[in-house]
């Protein structure tokens, strides 16, 4: 076994898997450049901690389970009206992130709504924060089976310890009281210790109606409403009906 294989097999059995993988390009730039021992140790380290950084990254991207890949570069603020570029920015900086704030996200389907919650989170996770993000019916069927499958238990786990917690299309589909309660103590538990962003294209005043319960419609409220932001699309247009495409030639 060569020195290099010895010190790759090292680094690999301190777990410095990725610097090992590299030693081989780091070692030919440190005799090129003719790096001290103190600048090679120190690219070294750059380079394990850069690549940790990136996985670390790259998993809670995949745990947070968006529905797609679009950032807020992606996002086209000329489409709508609702919300301004100062306050964009203001959202970006993640000051109510890290003060707890919810928001929620009001309007009719196709209004970027979802866009611009998974554009956030995503931003959220490059910023350092754990992020989850589930649908409504997903969530409710993910909360009922959590009691007996590994799937659901370890979904909800990486929910409940998530900053910040994305459920799409809220209230799309009346809950029966079960499920009412099962949403009511997820909510109780992420109360004071994560941030909320809820879509939906129904009002607050009408949430009542489809979880049935009025004392777990309050509860749900009280908790969601006591630091939250609305930001209503309701004056804006569908991009996906503005921008659609036909299968005929004008």
């Amino acid at each position: 076994m060569s020195t290099l294989d010895q010190l790759q097999q090292q680094l690999r059995s301190l777990r410095l898997s990725e610097t090992a993988d590299y030693l081989p390009t780091l070692l030919r730039q440190a005799e090129s450049e003719d790096w001290t021992y103190q600048v090679f140790l120190n690219y070294l380290t750059i380079y394990e901690q850069k690549r940790r950084e990136e996985k670390l990254i790259e998993r809670r991207l995949k745990w947070a389970n968006f529905p797609f890949y679009k950032t807020m570069e992606d996002y086209n603020l000329n489409e709508q009206h609702s919300i301004s570029k100062k306050q964009m920015n203001q959202l970006k900086e993640f000051t109510w992130l890290d003060q707890l704030y919810n928001m929620i996200l009001l309007g009719p389907p196709g209004v970027g709504k979802t866009h611009l919650a998974t554009g956030l989170g995503i931003e959220a996770i490059y910023s350092g924060y754990k992020v989850s993000f589930i649908s409504m019916g997903e969530l409710i069927q993910t909360l009922k089976t959590e009691e007996f499958t590994r799937k659901s238990q370890t979904r909800m786990k990486r929910i409940r310890d998530s900053n910040l917690v994305i459920i799409d299309d809220l209230m799309f589909m009346a809950m029966d009281n079960r499920e009412a309660n099962l949403f009511f103590h997820l909510i109780n538990d992420l109360y004071d210790k994560a941030s909320i962003i809820l879509t939906s294209n129904k009002a607050p005043s009408e949430w009542g109606d489809l979880l049935g319960d009025p004392g777990i419609t309050t509860a749900i409220l009280d908790r969601i409403v006591h630091r939250a932001e609305v930001i209503n699309f309701k004056n804006d247009e569908s991009y996906r009906m503005k921008h659609r495409t036909s299968i005929f030639e004008d």
